[in-house]
């Protein structure tokens, strides 16, 4: 369960995974109390949390699949990128959280290119957008969200996934503005 509009994963926790309708009628409560928003419901995948930065308008590229862990997670819990673990560092030492360059096989790395680009395309994004993914043992790949304004800055993971690909951090922003100004919207007329 979570919300339907709010980002940064806002209300939601461990406690997001219900079994029951009574557990999810208190967790809709909750979210609809807590985010002042509608709650939605779905299905969890368990797997990695893989990011996949996408860049361009007509030509489109990946970055390197990056990777959401937790390397002091309990491993009977699974794994939620709480708001928590987003955002509370002692939470974060806590439970080991790491990002950084997702280890996966070489088909595994092409799949994802190729369905990030897809559905990048199919949901008429253009400049720049992150595609998270559940990626489960067995390689398939479940998309959790599309983000089409995903956080930039120098240190968060869309900026060092372009420097993991070579791509420097003025000259990320550089082709992210020269992407915004070339784009030209479709018309559509009526």
């Amino acid at each position: 369960m979570k919300s339907l509009t709010e980002e940064g994963s806002a209300g939601i926790s461990g406690a997001s995974i219900v079994h029951d309708d009574e557990k999810l009628k208190e967790r809709v409560q909750f979210i609809q109390r807590t985010t002042k928003s509608t709650a939605i419901a779905e299905e969890f995948v368990d797997g990695r949390e893989i990011y996949v930065g996408v860049m361009g308008n007509d030509r489109v590229a990946t970055l390197p699949p990056w990777e959401f862990a937790m390397t002091k997670k309990d491993a009977a819990k699974p794994l939620i990128a709480s708001d928590r673990a987003k955002w509370d560092p002692e939470y974060q030492r806590k439970v080991g959280l790491k990002t950084g360059p997702a280890r996966l096989p070489k088909k595994v790395q092409a799949k994802l290119a190729d369905l990030s680009k897809d559905i990048y395309r199919l949901l008429g994004m253009s400049g720049y957008a992150r595609l998270d993914y559940r990626v489960t043992e067995d390689g398939d790949a479940y998309l959790l969200e599309a983000n089409p304004n995903p956080q930039i800055a120098k240190d968060e993971d869309f900026a060092q996934s372009a420097k993991h690909a070579g791509i420097e951090y003025p000259e990320l922003i550089d082709q992210l503005m020269q992407f915004a100004m070339k784009y030209a919207p479709s018309r559509i007329i009526g």
